[in-house]
């Protein structure tokens, strides 16, 4: 799979997106918005989880890359075993920008590109995502990419020693 973005692309990731991956994720502004990565982020946290999504021909994560490499990643989660039954129309869509790429409009152009992707290649017919209430520019992506606002969630996370509420929004895609 690949997706074509006026700036950069999403594409699978490769051995080679090690070193680009670790040094551009490995940020304490971008890490601070993410649930599951932790910081710092080392060479050896990148090897892991790129030798996982290489070895995984149903990996939903992806790069967002530019000539420079890995700029940003983006990814489905669909639902938990034993709820496929009911749930194999849902994902959940997580993504991350390296800081110095924010306010470019690329995250907002990879969700829209993203989400078309999961509606047609895998079905999908709910795509959700949940940030960090404090997270503004991330809640202002989705809502440019079409998905609406369902609701705050009251100390959803804790992290750095302190609740925090989440925020959560979906795009619905229903058959005609």
């Amino acid at each position: 799979m690949n997706l074509s973005l006026t700036r950069a692309i999403i594409r699978p990731y490769s051995d080679n997106d090690v070193e680009s991956l670790a040094t551009r994720i490995n940020n304490k502004n971008v890490a601070a918005n993410l649930l599951l990565v932790p910081h710092p982020y080392t060479m050896s946290d990148a090897q892991s989880f790129i030798g996982r999504c290489i070895g995984d021909s149903e990996c939903t994560n992806f790069a967002i890359a530019d000539d420079t490499g890995v700029i940003g990643g983006i990814g489905l989660r669909r639902a938990v075993p034993g709820f496929m039954d009911v749930q194999k129309h849902v994902a959940e869509i997580g993504y991350w920008l390296a800081q110095e790429y924010w306010g470019r409009g690329i995250a907002t152009e990879a969700v829209v590109a993203f989400t078309q992707w999961g509606f047609g290649a895998l079905g999908l017919r709910r795509i959700w995502a949940a940030v960090f209430a404090r997270n503004t520019a991330s809640a202002r992506v989705l809502e440019k990419a079409g998905y609406e606002y369902e609701g705050r969630e009251r100390a959803r996370y804790f992290r750095d020693g302190a609740f925090m509420d989440g925020v959560r929004y979906a795009h619905v895609r229903l058959p005609d």
